[in-house]
């Protein structure tokens, strides 16, 4: 894993982020209800929280380690996209139930990457 992966992983989390909240607010809005809208909005919320700390984190390569890039890394693909795809198959009325054990395993992985940041400060 190298300080470029690290900030290109970044990236597209934040590019994406940014792309689902703006077709979230513009074509979702119609489509969803307020509380689909809302879980929408918090997987978007974590992907771009954990995408700024994995930015901070590649270029204060030094605070990183592979374990912690991969608990966010992973983290964010189960949090956030196991939401999205809740949300959007929910509002197709063919809700992917599978989905719904993933969605804490990937906060867990989240919760995990911010207490090994913790340690390797520490």
């Amino acid at each position: 894993m190298t300080q470029q992966i690290i900030i290109v992983t970044a990236a597209v989390f934040g590019m994406l982020s940014v792309i689902f909240g703006a077709f979230g607010a513009h074509t979702l809005k119609k489509v969803l209800s307020a509380e689909q809208l809302k879980s929408f909005e918090t997987g978007i919320k974590y992907q771009m929280y954990h995408a700024i700390v994995l930015l901070v984190l590649g270029f204060n390569f030094k605070m990183i380690t592979p374990a912690i890039y991969w608990c966010f890394t992973i983290g964010i693909l189960l949090f956030s996209f196991s939401i999205y795809g809740l949300v959007l198959s929910d509002s197709k009325g063919k809700k992917l139930r599978f989905l719904g054990p993933v969605t804490p395993i990937g906060g867990l992985l989240l919760a995990t990457g911010w207490f090994l940041l913790l340690i390797n400060f520490w």
